[in-house]
């Protein structure tokens, strides 16, 4: 086609334009753009009276031009243009997440509580120097303090030492662990200890102030907990145990925060592994905390070396002792069994005349779940006090807890709901005053 003849295609094409309907226009807009991409548009001024384009350094030559080039260059300028919009909406989901995700931190620190005064007494009195978030205390200075380890200072005994009452003055006192460097893995354990309880921060978890490494003497330095730990409590050697059932209730439910947060909000999660009345303190409050963490370890990573047996007995879920499978339903028997012993004021392992050694968990199950007989197997000081209904939901949530299989056990955050509601208000539970029973009631009940 002659650059007349494209001149002709061109005044037909605009005349149809302007009477045809938009429908029909859209359509020949098409067409046009079509035929006239296939030829170069050439001025008007490099025409000749024939309409043949005149060529600046020879005769003239018709020019024709099919633009595949162009049009592989609008195709790249299009992919490009998709991949940087894809680009851009990636990063703006990525700053979305990583800002929730900050947001989300800094809401659990500002629940978290307060740092230890007592830390900031540390370097103030000279007690000890600092070391990252931790104080290094001097071995002489830890021997003063507990009277060269004396006996009369032990409050606990843990799986791979003893912790003792550490007075370094009149208004700081504080818990010293010394680790048996007779007992295995006793250095492995220090270190899990101090790497665990260095990040960890939560209220209802033991603070570690600092530690001390003093040839093969290695000790750590936590938060005083005047009440001792729960064994001493309830175990104790004269009697029956002085605690009633609001404390034993809110204990329970503390115990059960404190191993939520290790299950569920540590990343990854944290298996205590041995979990055990002796292994809980209690402050001047009576707030529960949980500590020794020598034998824990993350979720989903367990070695050779933790599947050996450790623990104590009694607390053992059937699973470990069987195959060394460990998981956080593992916890959540040991926790079961504290719940009996909080019920029945019993140790988990007892001796009786009839047998060298009787599990509190064999022998309470049949007990349990007859409700004739719950009431008769109480611990004697909370027989009279406890309210029959909310006696025998807790019961219920123990049975569950220590069942042979881990499947049939709950998970740590569905028995801390089943607890918070039979715990008082002014204790930190959902229970209101008004839904507390009478005494007369509780003792008809009984």
């Amino acid at each position: 086609m002659t650059s007349k003849k494209r001149l002709l295609v061109v005044a037909v094409v605009s005349l149809l334009w302007t009477v045809t309907p938009c429908s029909a226009r859209t359509r020949l807009a098409m067409k046009r753009r079509t035929l006239l991409s296939r030829y170069e548009v050439v001025p008007v001024s490099q025409l000749s009276p024939a309409g043949v384009v005149l060529s600046p350094h020879g005769p003239p030559v018709i020019k024709v031009m099919h633009h595949q080039d162009l049009n592989k260059t609008i195709l790249i300028a299009l992919i490009v243009a998709s991949t940087l919009l894809v680009g851009v909406f990636c990063f703006l989901v990525c700053f979305w997440i990583v800002r929730r995700k900050h947001r989300s931190q800094n809401s659990d620190a500002a629940q978290d509580p307060a740092p230890i005064p007592t830390i900031g007494k540390l370097s103030s009195s000279g007690i000890g120097s600092r070391r990252g978030t931790l104080a290094v205390f001097e071995y002489q200075l830890l021997e003063a303090a507990t009277n060269h380890f004396a006996e009369s200072n032990i409050m606990a005994k843990g799986s791979y030492g003893l912790l003792y009452k550490a007075r370094f003055s009149e208004k700081f006192i504080a818990a010293v662990k010394k680790l048996d460097i007779v007992v295995l893995d006793s250095h492995r354990g220090f270190e899990n200890e101090v790497n665990r309880l260095s990040r960890i921060r939560h209220p209802n978890i033991v603070a570690l102030l600092g530690y001390c490494i003093h040839g093969e003497s290695s000790c750590l330095v936590y938060e005083m907990m005047q009440n001792g730990s729960l064994n001493e409590q309830l175990h104790v050697p004269s009697g029956g145990s002085a605690l009633p059932w609001s404390l034993r209730m809110k204990i329970a439910v503390d115990v059960a925060r404190g191993l939520e947060f290790l299950h569920e909000r540590c990343n990854p999660p944290v298996v205590h592994r041995d979990l055990k009345s002796s292994n809980i303190l209690l402050d001047s409050d009576f707030n529960a905390k949980l500590c020794d963490f020598g034998l824990a370890f993350t979720a989903g990573t367990q070695n050779k070396d933790e599947k050996k047996l450790a623990g104590s007995a009694g607390y053992l879920a059937p699973e470990y002792l069987s195959d060394g499978k460990l998981t956080d339903k593992s916890d959540v028997y040991a926790f079961g069994v504290i719940l009996l012993e909080l019920l029945l004021g019993k140790k988990p392992v007892e001796e009786t005349a009839a047998t060298p050694q009787r599990s509190l968990v064999t022998w309470a199950m049949p007990r349990l779940t007859d409700r004739t007989k719950l009431p008769n197997i109480l611990d004697p000081i909370i027989k009279d006090t406890v309210d029959m209904k909310h006696l025998y939901q807790v019961a219920a949530v123990a049975v569950l807890c220590v069942q042979p299989e881990p499947s049939y056990r709950p998970l740590i955050t569905d028995v801390l709901h089943s607890l918070i509601p039979l715990l008082p208000s002014e204790l930190g539970g959902s229970l209101r005053v008004s839904e507390v029973p009478c005494a007369e009631a509780l003792c008809t009940d009984a």
